[in-house]
């Protein structure tokens, strides 16, 4: 009994002092992945001149949503009037040459092309509450 009433303090203070030192090195690292997370976004904007769209709806609307899903790519908005469209992307995720090869992969790859991209220095984002 008395072995026992020695040793259950020391092990409470040693579980004591590893989980205080657990917990200070999650700190840590979650400051570090945090620190990491708002150092790597590098927002680019870059304008899409695109070949092959016959349609708003089944065109324009399909390659806009197949941007939206790709990682990295913040905003994306594509006009069948104007032939083009517009993406916002963070350039540590993806790149121009992955964004044009989304747009020429979609629907099969055989019918819309990039003719061009352009960097551009800002978008204007339309509101959602019209």
């Amino acid at each position: 009994m008395k072995v026992i009433n020695k040793i259950v303090p020391v092990l409470i203070f040693v579980l004591f002092f590893v989980s205080c030192q657990q917990g200070q090195g999650s700190k840590i690292t979650g400051s570090s992945v945090e620190k990491e997370k708002t150092e790597a976004q590098k927002l680019r904007h870059v304008q899409v001149e695109i070949k092959g769209m016959t349609c708003e709806i089944g065109c324009a609307k399909l390659i806009q949503s197949k941007l939206y899903k790709a990682d990295g790519v913040t905003y994306a908005r594509v006009s069948f009037a104007d032939s083009s469209g517009v993406v916002s992307f963070d350039e540590n995720k993806i790149s121009e040459e992955q964004i044009s090869a989304i747009i020429e992969k979609t629907a099969g790859g055989d019918i819309y092309s990039v003719a061009g991209i352009e960097v551009i220095d800002a978008i204007e984002i339309p509101s959602e509450t019209q």
